[in-house]
């Protein structure tokens, strides 16, 4: 029988972090934890105030679920999330929480590193970024000087962007991907996508609002840079959506419900030619594992989550000018410790 434990914690960040969306100084995360004899397998789900996604409210759905949760004779990790997938319906961010749990336990049952368990050989795994959230320019200055990364994400969305990217690109020569969040018109796009590749930009990711399906295929035939859908892929069903509108998708694993269906979309999106990257809702060292875990298998990757919280609640990882080494441990390769 599993034993499934769970801990909430409000995680600081070194910087507050600003988006187009809005800025927090903390990070609201929820570990959930599954035990078998002397194994535990380990997950999270960090909770994203603009998808209406709370700690208190994945806690309520996880109890009332969790003598079934419990009652679940783990011996396959897809149809333990498939089994989620029916029990707490919609629920992605919870859903992934349990789902990397669950693969962190088999895996840990069977002694294996989650990438080999996978089959994933480890070579050319990408280098992740680090990002700067949106500040003034000094801030944002500040921020890259006390971080020399060898790649950078800069989080836009006002009218001063290029100002700011060129204020930017005075203080280093590392490359400079972009991210938008929904933040721009396609008259904007338009204007800034010629001036964002003049300032060292490689790609830009959701520079128009989901909505814009019609908008953003046309932008995608005149852009000198590669598009990478954020908000237009969340799940599964969206893959396909977005091959007209984008150069590539970005997966968040809280977002798609987990490892299992990240795999999946994984192979649709290679099967229709986009590219394939991976990104952080802000996880700690647990949450941020199990996207190394899958490294070799993308092209892109902006897993810095631990690099941009004062506080963490694990450990196992390490970076290395932006490679991200496992620790070459049993499942994700990481150890809970429990709030700093």
């Amino acid at each position: 029988m599993l034993q499934l434990r769970r801990y909430s914690f409000d995680l600081a960040f070194e910087y507050p972090f600003t988006i187009f969306k809005g800025t927090k100084t903390h990070q609201p995360t929820l570990i959930v934890s599954l035990g078998l004899a002397d194994m535990t397998g380990y997950g999270e789900a960090p909770a994203i105030s603009y998808y209406n996604i709370t700690v208190p409210e994945m806690v309520e759905s996880l109890e009332s679920k969790r003598a079934m949760i419990e009652r679940y004779a783990l011996t396959d990790p897809q149809r333990f999330w498939h089994f989620l997938h029916h029990l707490i319906p919609g629920q992605h961010f919870l859903t992934a929480a349990l789902d990397i749990a669950g693969w962190d336990l088999f895996a840990k049952m069977r002694r294996m590193p989650l990438h080999k368990l996978l089959g994933i050989n480890w070579e050319k795994a990408p280098v992740t970024d680090y990002t700067i959230g949106l500040d003034t320019i000094e801030h944002m200055v500040a921020k890259m000087d006390a971080h020399p990364w060898p790649i950078y994400k800069i989080k836009t969305g006002s009218a001063d962007d290029i100002e700011r990217l060129a204020a930017l690109r005075q203080h280093t020569n590392a490359p400079f991907r972009v991210d938008a969040n929904e933040g721009w018109t396609l008259d904007e796009a338009k204007r800034l996508l010629p001036e964002l590749q003049k300032l060292g930009v490689t790609m830009v990711e959701q520079p128009l609002p989901k909505e814009q399906v019609e908008e953003m295929k046309e932008l995608k035939q005149i852009s000198p840079l590669p598009l990478f859908a954020d908000e237009s892929c969340r799940t599964e069903d969206e893959v396909k959506k977005c091959a007209d509108g984008f150069h590539g998708i970005n997966i968040k694993l809280t977002k798609c419900g987990g490892i299992t269906p990240a795999m999946r979309m994984i192979k649709e999106a290679r099967a229709l030619g986009l590219k394939v990257m991976m990104g952080s809702m802000n996880e700690s060292t647990i949450g941020t594992a199990a996207v190394a875990n899958l490294l070799p298998l993308l092209d892109e990757v902006d897993a810095d989550g631990p690099l941009l919280l004062k506080e963490d609640v694990g450990e196992g990882l390490s970076y290395d000018n932006g490679i991200i080494k496992l620790s070459g441990g049993s499942g994700l390769g990481v150890r809970f410790v429990g709030k700093i």
